[in-house]
Formats: structure tokens, C-alpha cells, sequence
């Protein structure tokens, strides 16, 4: 009952009824991953469907010179792996885990089986993978229209509104991101990352802390972005 209480919070199986939801649970597996630990790799083939019950995870892509990006970071109730599930093609992309994780998993088979038998769940499963390809064109977008200012801004006010709590300071996003996660975000180096957080930080925009980034004057911030 536990486990089909959760699965009616995640959008992919909103649309399925409880006595649905309990058969479903009888066909997922739970596995664990430590902080760090790869998930699946860009290329592997792609038979699981993965939705995170506890923890966070980076998507990520790498350019034939090694530089990685992060497309997304999800938290719990989120699903990842649905493309290579509805085409049966190699993974796109790597998942990795940020923090410790547990994901339950469910079989493309079985995937395949429950849409054909639910038809709702169609237009969830389209929603989720437009919102992955809509995620990756805007990270295009901004590489092409705006300047690192204006992508650091808008990546740290986005992580601001997923993942961020408000305090007497600010907005405060605590991660567990390294800094060259941070900057595979915004797709530049370390070093111009720290620059620019610097900067950043003597015009009273954000205040840095170990893994940690309050967001100060949100609204100054996303003038960075125009």
C-alpha cells in the first residue's frame, strides 16, 4: 500500500486507479546507489525505468572531448529513462546519483505492457519526455544567446525554485553539488565558474557557502539574464 501510495504521486501513474497501482507495485524492484555512483551510462542499453523514491540525481551528457553538462537534476517522485524505454535505443544520456539514492525500477516489458493496457497514460509519458528534450533546448538556447552572467543566473535562480528553501538571508540551495557540478550546469570551467560566483557575490547577489549558495536579491539576479 505504501508503494502504491507513492507511485499515485508520480505523473507518469497519476492516471491509474489504486487497485492498478497496487498490481503495478508488484512488478517494481528497489535498488540503492551511494553518492557518486553511476547509475546507468550514456549508450548502455535502456530496459529500465527508473523513478527516484529517496535522494537526487544528475542527468548528464558528455562531448566527445570529455567535457561533461548537466541536463537535469531530479528529485524524489521524478522518473528518468523513459526515451530509451519507448524506443528500445541505447541510453542517451548518464544518470548518476548525487546523495544516496533509492530509485524503484520497473522493466521495459512491463512498461510497454501497463501503457497498453492503460492508454491514459499516454499523455503523461509524452509530457515527461517532451519536458527532458524541452529541458535540453533551452540549455541550447542559452548557450548560444547569453553570456556566462546570464547563464549562471538563470541555472542558480532555476535550482532557487526546484530545489531552493527560503530563510531570513534568502533562498538557499544545498545540494551536495560540487563546484564542477555547478559549472558542467552552466557548461563552463571551474575556474570561470568561481570568477563569476565571485563577482557575484561582491555585488551582494548570492552568498557562498560549503556546497551551499543563498540566493540574496532574486530579483536582481534574473536581471542578469535580459
Amino acid at each position: 500500500m505504501e508503494e502504491a501510495t507513492f507511485l499515485s504521486r508520480v505523473p507518469l501513474f497519476a492516471s491509474l486507479k489504486e487497485a492498478h497501482l497496487a498490481k503495478l507495485t508488484e512488478k517494481l524492484r528497489t535498488r540503492s546507489y551511494h553518492t557518486g555512483e553511476v547509475i546507468f551510462h550514456q549508450d548502455d542499453p535502456g530496459t529500465i525505468l527508473h523513478i527516484i523514491q529517496s535522494g537526487r540525481v544528475k542527468i548528464i551528457t558528455t562531448s566527445p572531448e570529455g567535457e561533461e553538462i548537466i541536463l537535469a537534476i531530479l528529485n524524489e517522485g521524478e522518473s528518468f529513462g523513459e526515451i530509451a524505454l519507448l524506443d528500445g535505443q541505447p541510453r542517451s544520456a548518464n544518470a548518476v546519483a548525487i546523495e544516496p539514492t533509492r530509485t524503484v525500477t520497473l522493466d521495459r516489458s512491463d512498461f510497454l505492457e501497463i501503457m497498453a493496457r492503460h492508454p491514459e497514460m499516454i499523455s503523461a509519458v509524452l509530457a515527461a519526455v517532451a519536458a527532458g528534450w524541452r529541458r535540453t533546448s533551452h540549455l541550447l538556447e542559452d548557450a548560444i544567446f547569453l553570456d556566462l552572467p546570464g547563464r549562471l543566473a538563470k541555472r542558480l535562480l532555476e535550482l532557487a525554485e526546484k530545489h531552493g528553501v527560503r530563510t531570513g538571508q534568502g533562498i538557499q540551495v544545498d545540494l551536495s553539488l560540487t563546484q564542477q557540478d555547478l559549472a558542467a550546469t552552466v557548461g563552463v570551467s571551474r575556474e570561470a565558474l568561481n570568477k563569476q560566483l565571485g563577482l557575484f557575490q561582491e555585488r551582494g547577489l548570492v552568498a557562498l557557502g560549503k556546497k551551499r549558495i543563498t540566493i540574496l536579491r532574486p530579483d536582481e539576479l534574473k536581471k542578469q539574464i535580459y
